[in-house]
């Protein structure tokens, strides 16, 4: 298939399994508790109680959603002593958030 510019798409489109990786990240995005805990840790590196704390959900329900954002590669974490501080991978976690939140807000 050809474009208006005379492209050929089928060269233009990436692979189906970096599709299937792009849907699957984006996916992530779509949970509410999710994306607070991102903007949390936008704002500080947090511990899962006092993300709990903040957030007003128990324990048990952070953790599991910040496995879920560790195994997507979205935050990352570091140990000190018994304690598991957890911060945002990078700057592209955020420049999605905020895109999408200017989306919205056009």
């Amino acid at each position: 298939m050809v474009d208006k510019q005379g492209r050929n798409l089928d060269e233009i489109m990436p692979d189906e399994e970096l599709l299937y990786d792009l849907a699957d990240l984006f996916k992530i995005f779509g949970d509410t508790t999710r994306i607070k805990i991102l903007y949390a840790l936008h704002e500080s590196e947090m511990c899962v109680s006092a993300i709990a704390e903040l957030l007003n959900m128990n324990q048990s329900a952070v953790s599991h959603q910040l496995k879920i954002l560790k195994q997507s590669k979205l935050v990352k974490f570091r140990r000190d002593g018994k304690t598991v501080f957890y911060s945002l991978s990078d700057a592209h976690v955020l420049t999605i958030i905020d895109q999408g939140m200017d989306h919205i807000l056009e």
